[in-house]
């Protein structure tokens, strides 16, 4: 993964001969950057145990990029916490561990597994384990006495994501209240909390899916190679194609194909569908996303279509 460590930190100077409005203006994506890095030093100032949501997903990727911009030369000052379900893509897995060792980071992980073989948890009848994760979110969270948590959340994935602020109060229980949420004016944020409630922070707020990969372009920045055009054997279930495994799929009535697929987001490998695609290089997913008219966890997401509030219901409940 490129990062600010392996090279001079770009800026709106240095771009201005590609964009209007003088040498002090900022591009587009220079904005989001610079307000994004703005969100992590905000952090670093107001809380004592911050931790960053990273999951080997593209947004949680883009998300420890800035961190390390926003306090190089010096180490990230936040450890990050994974809650793996054990369906996770393999790929997804080892590039978590292998970003983890090349930036001497500290890993804290709560497996869903735990929480079944000790009861806290079941098994649900359809195999995901997705809506499962927020008991061992919260658990790690008062464990761990983290008072601030950094997710890759960004207000154009779905309506429950698009009210909340970049700073999100939850209270003793983890849950979300939209009736509690702060004004947020000229980027001034306000973290107070009580003892036993917590912040949910979201620096990509702003940003689209189009921007994270536009972004990811001009920084070079390595991600998991499921996110580009490849063979794979699926099977179709609810209008998308899932990868087979020991979660769950596929039934005898669900015959498996081998097609060229990618994914847009990637979850629990129970929930994440696959969409078609020939795009094996970044300018090529750019292009497919720029024509998309639907957004990745609206296509491929399982979980998000229980209900019309499904996501807007788990965050009352603690769900990320």
């Amino acid at each position: 993964m490129t990062t600010a460590t392996d090279g001079p930190v770009r800026t709106g100077a240095q771009d201005q001969d590609q964009h209007a409005g003088g040498p002090f203006a900022l591009s587009h994506l220079d904005a989001l950057e610079a307000e994004s890095v703005h969100v992590f030093r905000e952090v670093a100032g107001e809380f004592e145990r911050p931790v960053i949501l990273f999951s080997g997903g593209k947004d949680s990727i883009v998300m420890l990029h800035l961190a390390l911009k926003a306090f190089h030369p010096a180490a990230v000052p936040f450890s990050l916490l994974h809650v793996d379900t054990g369906h996770n893509f393999p790929e997804v897995i080892e590039y978590r561990d292998r970003v983890v060792a090349e930036h001497g980071l500290r890993l804290h992980v709560a497996h869903v597994q735990d929480f079944i073989d000790d009861g806290r948890l079941r098994e649900r009848p359809d195999g995901t384990r997705n809506p499962l994760q927020t008991v061992p979110l919260l658990d790690a969270i008062e464990t761990n006495r983290f008072d601030a948590v950094f997710g890759g959340g960004r207000r154009d994935e779905e309506k429950a994501r698009a009210k909340e602020r970049v700073f999100s109060l939850r209270d003793e229980f983890g849950a979300w209240d939209p009736r509690r949420q702060r004004p947020e004016l000229w980027s001034l944020y306000n973290g107070r909390h009580a003892v036993g409630e917590h912040v949910r922070v979201f620096p990509l707020s702003n940003w689209t899916e189009l921007d994270v990969w536009q972004y990811i372009e001009r920084e070079g920045i390595d991600l998991p190679e499921i996110y580009y055009a490849h063979e794979r054997d699926v099977f179709a279930r609810g209008g998308m194609w899932l990868t087979a495994g020991a979660w769950g799929g596929p039934k005898e009535n669900e015959p498996v194909e081998r097609r060229l697929i990618r994914y847009r987001t990637v979850g629990d490998m129970s929930c994440t569908g696959a969409v078609d695609s020939d795009a094996t290089d970044i300018q090529a997913v750019i292009a497919e996303i720029a024509a998309s008219r639907l957004t990745e966890r609206g296509a491929t997401r399982a979980d998000d279509k229980l209900s019309e509030a499904a996501m807007e219901d788990r965050k009352r409940e603690g769900y990320f």
